[in-house]
């Protein structure tokens, strides 16, 4: 297994970023250029390697390449949030049609970067799905939204049942803020796609994170009871109060 870690500052208020790719120049790569930026970096050769770290481990984020031998990215990203894992992960991939972005969302996966990238393209999105991760929604309303037996604090941005918080990923998590901040009211796939950042990959993405987020929160996602359609004009969070 090859760990990779910037020994320079063991400091835990450093975000620690998981590089998964099979080619080693490219990590290498990828290890100096976020190490200078001010992360600390582990890095696997393959998702086999990748679960070893994540065994003694818990990164803020994962970088995880999609064309590796054997598990592949996209089977790891799905097989990692079946688990419960909802670590923001952004994949590279030389595969750049809109088709294999979807996949990787319907994988689970926040963010999707094409290959050959600037490394400072993939610094500035690893930020953006860090903050979005993270940090509270800005709103007005700041009153917890109830989903039947569940609550959304749009504070804390936690989605809690029975005293448990389900694990969501950054984009269900970034789509269920959106919509909570705006309750009852519809909302079109071109404002929420700007909302939640995923302009390159289209208002298919909404749909994507959408369906995604029924799981979460529908007892039936086919007869979504509080995330529905409008036909035409986008979708609206109906929550309950009582």
């Amino acid at each position: 297994m090859m760990n990779e870690s910037n020994n320079k500052n063991e400091d835990s208020d450093i975000l620690h970023v998981l590089v998964i790719d099979d080619d080693p120049r490219l990590r290498r790569l990828l290890q100096r250029y976020l190490s200078e930026n001010g992360f600390r970096i582990s890095g696997a050769a393959s998702a086999k390697e990748a679960r070893e770290v994540l065994e003694f481990m818990q990164p803020d984020a994962i970088v995880l390449d999609v064309t590796m031998p054997g598990e592949d990215g996209l089977q790891l990203t799905h097989a990692l949030r079946e688990e419960g894992k909802d670590v923001p992960i952004i994949l590279l991939t030389a595969r750049g049609e809109p088709e294999d972005r979807i996949a990787g969302l319907e994988a689970g996966a926040d963010d999707y970067l094409g290959k050959p990238f600037e490394p400072k393209e993939l610094l500035l999105r690893l930020r953006s799905r860090l903050r979005r991760f993270s940090q509270p929604v800005v709103t007005d309303n700041i009153r917890a939204i109830k989903l039947g037996d569940m609550e959304f604090d749009p504070i804390r941005n936690l989605l809690i049942h029975n005293n448990d918080i389900i694990h969501l990923t950054g984009g269900e998590i970034a789509l269920l803020r959106v919509l909570a901040n705006r309750p009852n009211e519809i909302l079109s796939r071109e404002e929420i796609v700007q909302e939640i950042g995923m302009e390159e990959i289209g208002e298919r993405a909404v749909d994507v994170q959408v369906t995604r987020l029924r799981r979460r929160i529908e007892d039936d996602p086919k007869q979504p009871r509080f995330l529905h359609t409008v036909r035409g004009k986008g979708y609206v969070l109906k929550p309950s109060y009582s």
